[in-house]
């Protein structure tokens, strides 16, 4: 058993953790790059916190420029061992409406302008991302959200778009007819296989604010509708953030499903091949096994 670190990951309008005692906001070097923004630590309810405004605050990234490996580094040096990944993304089912959140279980990956690997040429590791998100962290933020009166959705396919266009009507028609996706967003990967290859137990919390274009009765998406949307799922996104450590409790136990052990086998060069400038900059990503 371990004390648990608990990372939030926030997205649209997400900015801050309400209750932090002893906030400060420090600045993370990794080799991989700067981070999005300094990062925010302290504790809440007696459980150390740690929030990372995804876009920076000001929201100064783009989808595609957000740097995934410098960010899921800084929250493994940082001593996190779970991540909660909080965005706004839209819907391709009637039943989850704008407001609801999703606790996505699944992924379709079709960015293209990333980076989606710690690993490469003179380390080569493959993980697997069969189920990508922790569920045990999952049915945590599923407590918190019910608790908190927010209707939320048990599980959904999560396709992830390169951005920063909304799909157009075809595309949405096609993800969500052909592709059985549930909704859609830009920047859950490849943070998610990152955050696998960091063995991080990661859950997604999507936050809906819109339907994106498929839906008849709605058309296009309406970038003055989707803030005012966004700024009341950020008041319960960070409702359900602070419900959090009383539910995952003082201590953390290994994740019976085994996020945490994640790289065990996974590394396939052998030691004395391996390039040692790249080694050295997954000291604190794959440490544990290197």
């Amino acid at each position: 058993m371990t004390a648990p670190k608990i990372a939030v990951i926030g997205g649209s309008g997400i900015y801050e953790i309400d209750g932090l005692e002893n906030a400060d906001w420090q600045s993370v070097d990794s080799p991989w790059g700067t981070p999005s923004d300094a990062i925010l630590t302290g504790t809440l309810d007696g459980t150390d916190m740690v929030f990372l405004p995804r876009h920076g605050r000001g929201h100064v990234h783009s989808p595609s420029t957000v740097p995934y490996r410098a960010n899921i580094d800084a929250l493994k040096r940082l001593g996190c061992t779970d991540v909660i990944s909080v965005s706004a993304c839209g819907s391709f089912r009637e039943e989850m409406a704008p407001g609801d959140f999703v606790l996505v279980d699944q992924f379709i990956d079709r960015t293209f302008a990333r980076e989606k690997s710690f690993f490469g040429t003179g380390c080569v590791a493959h993980v697997s991302v069969a189920h990508p998100t922790c569920p045990r962290l999952t049915a945590a933020c599923k407590q918190a959200a019910t608790d908190a009166g927010i209707t939320v959705h048990d599980g959904g396919t999560y396709l992830a778009m390169e951005g920063p266009q909304f799909s157009t009507l075809a595309e949405s028609k096609m993800y969500r007819t052909s592709w059985g996706a549930d909704v859609i967003g830009m920047t859950n990967m490849p943070e998610a296989k990152l955050a696998r290859e960091a063995e991080l137990c990661y859950a997604s919390v999507a936050m809906i604010t819109d339907y994106d274009s498929w839906h008849p009765d709605h058309g296009e998406v309406d970038v003055t509708q989707i803030i005012a949307t966004l700024m009341g799922n950020a008041d319960k996104g960070r409702e359900l953030v602070r419900r959090l450590p009383a539910i995952l409790g003082p201590e953390r136990p290994a994740c019976p499903h085994g996020c945490d052990r994640a790289l065990e086998y996974a590394i396939l060069t052998r030691p004395d091949a391996r390039d040692p400038s790249l080694v050295a900059k997954l000291d604190a990503v794959a440490g544990r096994v290197l």
